[in-house]
């Protein structure tokens, strides 16, 4: 089909392609059916409930609104602080909490799905533009008033419970997520696919497929850490530009929780492609090996006649 002289070039051309669609493929696929599913979602960010971080930052959260909320005195303000701080960090240890974490988490990961698909009362304003989508505390402050009540801790019943929210995306995240969404979709399945066509073909049109192989186990292999690379990266930009009353260790729990799943893949396709690559070199040798000629025994040589007297 394709002339000897081209599908040399041609087979590396495909394996190339092949190699840079797998990491991209595997980020859309993380973020299409593993983050924006409600059920996979939700069994990632359940252990999170229990991390000490993130339940000390939501504790801090929990207390700062509390206090922003009561007027009193400056004997009494320090005393309050650290009864509403205990009693949110005692909660925080409870089932009551976790089931709470959940409800959260739940109803940030919808309004997170409105507002990127740009519908929905809560994924923006009536001109169109997205409102920022936070996680509401408002429950967990709840608790935390009763347990200060029970406490007996002066004034604690007449504290208001304010809506306090931690903002999980921006309106200008929002604005770039909305671009890209409707892609991501289409490319969650189409990537991996082309991927595995690529790489398919590249090894077919090569006129030796032997080294095809190990090529594409090569490329495979760097696919997987271009994959770290860019789940790396994602992680030094997410930490460094953090809003001054964000946690930098519960950004950093939360962070390495929801790209678990892009960690294992980037060893999978390490371990895959490089796997791949030392069996084809391997067996390629071996045979080169068996097929190799053998040496012939030296011929003896003729003495030289001795001049006769």
């Amino acid at each position: 089909m394709f002339p000897r002289r081209a599908r040399g070039p041609l087979s590396a051309v495909l394996t190339l392609l092949a190699c840079l669609l797998a990491p991209m493929g595997a980020l859309a696929t993380w973020a299409t059916y593993e983050i924006a599913d409600r059920g996979r979602y939700e069994a990632v960010v359940a252990p999170l409930a229990a991390d000490p971080d993130v339940r000390e930052a939501l504790a801090d959260a929990v207390a700062a609104g509390i206090l922003r909320e009561v007027r009193v005195g400056p004997p009494l303000r320090e005393p309050l602080r650290d009864f509403t701080h205990e009693a949110a960090r005692s909660f925080t240890q409870t089932e009551a909490f976790r089931t709470a974490w959940h409800a959260a988490n739940r109803a940030a990961h919808d309004a997170v799905l409105r507002a990127v698909r740009g519908g929905g009362a809560d994924g923006g304003t009536a001109g169109g533009e997205p409102r920022p989508v936070t996680l509401d505390l408002a429950p967990v402050g709840e608790r935390v008033k009763r347990q200060l009540v029970r406490d007996h801790v002066p004034f604690a019943h007449r504290i208001p419970v304010a809506h306090t929210e931690i903002e999980v995306l921006s309106a200008g995240e929002l604005v770039q997520l909305r671009k890209g969404y409707r892609v991501l979709e289409v490319a969650a399945f189409w990537l991996p696919v082309g991927a595995l066509v690529l790489a398919a073909g590249g090894i077919l049109v090569a006129t030796r497929r032997r080294r095809a192989v190990c090529a594409v186990g090569l490329g495979t292999a760097l696919g997987g850490a271009l994959l770290g690379l860019a789940v790396a990266l994602g992680r030094h930009l997410t930490l460094t530009d953090l809003p001054p009353d964000v946690s930098p260790a519960a950004a950093t729990a939360v962070y390495d929780t929801l790209t678990t799943t892009l960690r294992t893949v980037t060893w999978a396709l390490l371990t895959l492609g490089l796997t791949v690559a030392a069996a084809a070199w391997l067996t390629g040798r071996s045979e080169r090996h068996r097929q190799a000629p053998a040496t012939p025994p030296p011929t003896p040589t003729e003495k030289p006649k001795q001049a006769q007297a």
